[in-house]
């Protein structure tokens, strides 16, 4: 059982997600957590303390996502990385769409609270081009993140009905990859 911090930050999360930023209130974090009415703003005393824990927390799970969903190496080659990318993926707008979907929520109302992960991210894909030898590693890392920040918000909304194809996913990130 999570400790109440914990319970009301996911509670928050899954508000966020579902409501939006706008619908992010002490009490709507109160009725999603089922606790009595002021429990959140006995941890959070405004709104601002609630939003910077939920980034926090988001932050946590993450890097609690990465490492589950992470490869144990460094991919071998770009296929072996574009299966791993495409995985994600549907990690992110499968199992984990809520989590994503508050992510995307709470970029749009405050775009910097996401830049170190974006960063982290870009900088991750270009070490992995770099050493797999792909030219440009640099500007290719950031079409990688921008294709996947766009397939992303496709299969949580326009695509949201449809089976995503994780072969035609990676077969899009191989040819963001080709020579």
């Amino acid at each position: 059982m999570p400790d109440r911090r914990t319970q009301l930050l996911d509670a928050a999360l899954t508000v966020v997600a579902d409501k939006g930023m706008k619908g992010l209130t002490h009490r709507a974090v109160d009725a999603a957590a089922q606790l009595p009415q002021g429990t959140t703003s006995n941890y959070y005393r405004n709104r601002a303390d609630l939003v910077e824990a939920v980034l926090d927390r988001l932050l946590e799970l993450d890097a609690a996502l990465l490492a589950e969903q992470g490869p144990a190496g460094p991919p071998k080659d770009v296929e072996e990385l574009a299966a791993q990318l495409a995985a994600m993926l549907l990690a992110l707008a499968g199992q984990h769409a809520g989590l994503t979907r508050a992510r995307l929520a709470l970029s749009l109302d405050k775009p910097e609270a996401v830049t170190a992960g974006h960063f982290r991210l870009v900088g991750g894909l270009e070490q992995a081009l770099a050493a797999l030898g792909v030219a440009d590693a640099a500007g290719r890392a950031r079409d990688l993140a921008d294709y996947g920040d766009g397939a992303l918000l496709h299969l949580l909304t326009v695509r949201r009905d449809e089976q995503p194809d994780a072969a035609a996913i990676a077969a899009a990130i191989r040819r963001l990859l080709a020579p």
